[in-house]
This record gives structure tokens, sequence and C-alpha cells, in this order.
């Protein structure tokens, strides 16, 4: 694999360094971007009873220097970081470092033990590849890293913590306490990783080397551990997007369990506008996720060696099995019929006398805390859930179009995008705007584009290198024709598949948002705010509760489903066919001019 050119690594760290610099004055600029005034918010966490006069409001902004412009604010915050100054809280008036230390080794702590299961879970899913060196379906791996970390934890304190009560469901007490959430980030971390590497070792077991090693008669062992040596560097990358992943699963999960850690505070901070412990949670969160990039980078560079640093290992195409075209339909079929089910109820009708209601004719799943139809309201609920998550998807699609022309630019911005998850997004744009549908909307948007932009980049690269159009440029073919008529629908059609499966990944970003208190505001029955108001009553109602969830449930083995059930040799038969062979006339004209070129050199000389 070749090294990429220098101005495209040049472009990437320009793009990099200005979208760091970027998230850092839009969390320096807070106090002001959010359009609140600093001094009241203060002057309320300090006496709430105290009037807000002109006097006592003046005296906080001098006590707090908010009497400065942006600017000079802005580099004075700036400042204040470097020596290790946060601020101090605007809610209870202490100083933020202290909260954020603490914070931060909880959350250390947590994601410690959440790497343990989810080197365990990986472990004994890619158990059957490493010992019999076949490909399995992968299907249980598949449905495990599909379901979000806040789904996952609501089930395990139902199940374990409520019906079995074998462990604590909240609080950070002990030992025993570590249990459930770490399970909860864990195992969708360990099943990604494990569908990884099961899926790639296969291939690399079938390469010559390895019958070459087998047939000298090297033992299955060093040979399996040969091919993890082979397979790790390329999935390196990967490897450093879970750890990312598992900053922003923490916030969700940290809420669910009531556990003292960073990704709480910050989402504490966000709700009660505390702006000085928002900017110190982000930028915590935000160095835990370059860290984890960088550290993976690094992780990698060492295991190709000194010979190998300025090119990748390439692994051969995965081979996963697929499942039958049955099983999405059938999905589909059971979303389409519960869906258009509750399409015929009213969402917002309240049943006083059915509050809390088990499942029953009038009440197929039940109703909630007011008497509301569950059944109806999670109908309801799929247009603002999966209607928001397409058109999300559309907006990424574009970004990535337009980014991906320009690869060195679009990766130098994916890797800062990268560290910052959708939730972390969401509690920075909640903080400016107030929490809504929008906010969601706009945090997936900006956290679901960067997958999307490296497989443009990488088409692109591809098609501009294809001899076809170099021969439309030898004819004189202007850039932007090229541009609109062939390397746009080269790229596009692709791309757009890829989306399509990103899709219900997507709403179920947007659900948990809205299980956090960042999406619809109540009434809406968007699914991830009818998760956050069934977690009250999970005990005495629990299947209006687990309603949401399996819908989530079913969206996600959709995703999945359809991910493997989806027909790669058609599509690659496909998009060779789409992309334009020359033409006779046009080689003859391209020869003809060639020609010319060369009989004219001749007379020249």
């Amino acid at each position: 694999m070749r090294a990429p050119a220098p101005g495209s690594r040049t472009a990437a760290a320009v793009a990099r360094g200005g979208a760091l610099l970027a998230v850092l004055v839009a969390v320096g600029l807070l106090p002001w971007l959010s359009g609140k005034d600093p001094a009241l918010a203060v002057l309320r966490a300090r006496s709430a009873e105290q009037e807000p006069t002109a006097e006592a409001l003046g005296a906080i902004r001098a006590d707090l220097g908010l009497d400065a412009g942006p600017g000079e604010r802005l580099g004075d915050w700036a400042a204040e970081v470097l020596r290790g100054d946060l601020g101090v809280s605007w809610v209870s008036g202490t100083d933020v470092l202290p909260s954020v230390l603490a914070g931060l080794g909880v959350s250390l702590t947590l994601m410690g033990a959440a790497l343990l299961v989810a080197l365990l879970v990986g472990t004994v899913l890619a158990l059957p590849v490493l010992l019999g060196g076949r490909a399995t379906t992968g299907t249980v791996a598949a449905v495990l890293a599909s379901v979000p970390e806040f789904l996952l934890s609501l089930g395990l304190l139902i199940a374990v913590g409520v019906w079995l009560g074998w462990l604590p469901t909240s609080g950070w007490a002990g030992p025993e306490h570590l249990v459930l959430p770490a399970l909860a980030l864990g195992v969708p971390a360990g099943a990604l990783l494990g569908r990884l590497v099961a899926d790639a070792l296969p291939a690399v077991l079938q390469e010559r080397w390895a019958e070459l090693w087998r047939g000298a008669g090297t033992g299955r062992a060093r040979i399996t551990l040969a091919a993890l040596r082979r397979v790790l560097p390329a999935l390196a990358g990967q490897f450093g997007l879970v750890v990312v992943g598992l900053t922003g699963g923490a916030v969700a999960v940290e809420t669910v369990f009531a556990v003292p850690g960073i990704g709480r505070a910050a989402l504490g901070a966000a709700t009660s506008q505390d702006l000085p412990l928002l900017q110190a949670c982000v930028l915590a969160l935000l160095g835990l996720g370059l860290l984890a990039g960088a550290a993976a980078g690094a992780v990698r560079r060492l295991m190709l060696g000194p010979a190998l640093r300025e090119s990748g290992l390439a692994l051969p195409p995965p081979r996963p099995s697929r499942v039958p075209p049955f099983v999405p339909w059938a999905l589909v079929g059971v979303l389409a019929g519960v869906i258009g089910w509750g399409l015929a109820g009213d969402p917002y009708a309240v049943d006083v006398s059915a509050r809390l209601a088990g499942p029953s004719a009038a009440h197929p799943l039940g109703a909630d805390a007011l008497g509301r139809d569950v059944l109806a309201r999670l109908g309801h609920g799929a247009a603002a859930t999966v209607g928001t998550a397409a058109a999300v998807t559309f907006l990424s699609w574009v970004t990535a179009l337009a980014l991906g022309v320009l690869p060195g630019v679009a990766a130098g911005f994916a890797d800062v995008a990268n560290a910052l998850p959708p939730v972390l997004i969401g509690l920075l744009v909640a903080a400016v705007t107030g929490p809504g549908t929008a906010v969601a909307a706009l945090a997936v948007t900006l956290g679901a584009w960067p997958p999307l932009a490296a497989h443009a980049a990488a088409l692109t690269q591809e098609v501009r290198a294809s001899g076809f159009l170099v021969a439309q440029r030898a004819i004189g073919a202007p850039a932007w024709w090229v541009w609109t008529r062939h390397v746009l629908p080269s790229v596009a059609g692709p791309v757009a598949r890829h989306a399509v499966l990103r899709l219900p990944g997507v709403a179920l970003a947007l659900a948990s948002l809205g299980f956090l208190g960042l999406g619809a505001p109540p009434p809406s029955p968007e699914w991830g705010l009818l998760l956050d108001e069934s977690a009250d009553y999970v005990e005495r109602a629990p299947v209006a509760a687990l309603a949401p969830a399996a819908a989530l449930a079913l969206l996600g083995a959709l995703a999945v489903c359809l991910s493997q059930a989806s027909p790669r040799r058609g599509a690659r038969r496909g998009a060779r066919a789409a992309r334009p062979v020359p033409s006779v006339p046009l080689l003859r004209k391209v020869r003809l001019r060639v020609s010319r070129s060369l009989a004219a050199g001749t007379r020249a000389a």
C-alpha cells in the first residue's frame, strides 16, 4: 500500500489543527455563545433569594472578570487552563478542578473494567476462528455490537438488579457497583472487536505464508499468533475508536446507574447551564479521545516496525457469511406491524384509571405513568425517530461527498470528530441552544459523517487514478465535466448504500440523546424519550419500559442483517458497470492526438 503523499499529510495536519482549535475556541466561548447572563446564573447559584439588581450583577461580573469581551476572556480562560485553573462552578460556587479530577478517576476506573470485559468478550467470540481457522456466522457478535450501551444498561438493571436482585442498581460504594456498568460498556465493545478479528482472520490464515508454515510442520498456536500479528496493525485504529466510544457511552451508562463519573457530571452541567464545569468536562473527555487515537496510532506503528512505518498492511477482503434474505424481511414485517398498529391510536390521550397498567386488550403494551397508551406512542414515535434519522443520514451523505473530494482534509477533520462522540457534541450544542430535536440531529450529524467521508475519499482516489480519466484529460475535457459526469456518479452510489446501512445506527444515536434529555422535549413520543420516562417506573411496569427498548433492539438487528445480507458481489458488479468504459472512437481520438504531438515534437527537433 503506497504511503500518502506529502501534500495530503500536510493538509491532514492543517485540518486536524484547525478543527481542534475550533473546538477549543467553541468551548472557551460557551458563556457568550449560550446567550445567558453568566452573572445571573452565578447569583442564582449563590443565593436564590437575592434580587438580581444591577449592583449585585455588576459585583459578580467584576469578581469573575466577565466584563471583558469574548476575545479577551477567551485568552484569559486559555491562560488559566494552562495554569491548571479551570474556574469556579456557577451552581455550587466551588472550584471545578477537584470535581473534574474526582469524576475522571471514577470514569477511568469504569473504562478500565469495561476494557477488560471487552477483551474477554472479544476473545470468546473470536475463539472458534482462532481454534478452527474457519469463518463463523458472527450473528451473535453482530447483534451484541449493535445494542447501544444505554439500552443494555436498562436491560441489566431490570433483569439482574431488579428481578434477580444479585447486584446493586445504582451508586459507587464498592466493587459490586462496578459490575453492571462495566458489562453495559464492555459487552458491545467486545462484540465489535471480536467480530472484526473473526472476520479478518480466516482470509489471513489462507494466505501463502500460512500454507508454507503448515507444510513445514509449524504448530497451530504459532501460526495463529503470527496471523494475529498480521491482523492487529490494520485494526488498531478501530480499537482506538472503541475506546473513544467508551467515553461517549459512559455518559448514558453513568446516568442509568447513578455513577459519579465525569460523563454524568458533564450531563448535569449541560442541563443546569453550569458552563465552567461543562468546559472542564468537555476538555477532559476530548483529551481522552485524542489520547486514545494517538495511542492506537502509536501501537500500529510499533507493530508494523521500522521497515513498514510508511505503509499499511492491507488485509485480504473478509468473507463473512450472509444472513438468509427472509430474516431482514421478517424483522421489517414485525416492526411495520407494530408501528402500523400503534398509528391507529392516540399517543396523547390520557386515561388516569390505566396509569402503569399492564398489557390488556385496550392497551396491548400497557400504559405509562400518565395513562397514555404505550403502543400508540411507540407507533407515532417511529416517525420522529426514524424520520429524523433519515434526514441526518442524508446530511451526512452530502457532507461526506463534499469532503471526500479532499482526502487529506477529510482525514484531519475525521480525527477530531472521532474524538467527539455524539453525546459530547450534544452536550456542547445543548449548552448553547438548549435541548431539542434539532440539537440531537445536529450532534449526530457532526459525528456520523467521518466514516462516510473516508469511504468517499477512498473511492475518489480510485476513480481519479483510473485510465479512463487520464484519457478524458488528454482530449481536453474540463475538470467540472469530468467531476460531474464521471467522478461524482461513481462515488455517490456506493457511499449512498453505505449511508443507508448506517441509518438504524443513527436512529439509535438519536434515541440515546433523547434518553439523556438532550433530544425532543415532552410530551413527544420519540423513542429515546419514552425510555427516559419509563426508567422511573421500570419495577412497576416492566413491559411498558421494555417496549421501546425492544423496538430499538429490532432496529439494530435489522441493521446487522442488512449489512450482512447486502449483495456485495452484485454491488461490485454494479460499480464496475457504472464506471464508464472508454469507447473505441474515444481511444482513436486519444491515439490520434498523441501521434500528432509526437510528430510535432519530431519536426521541431
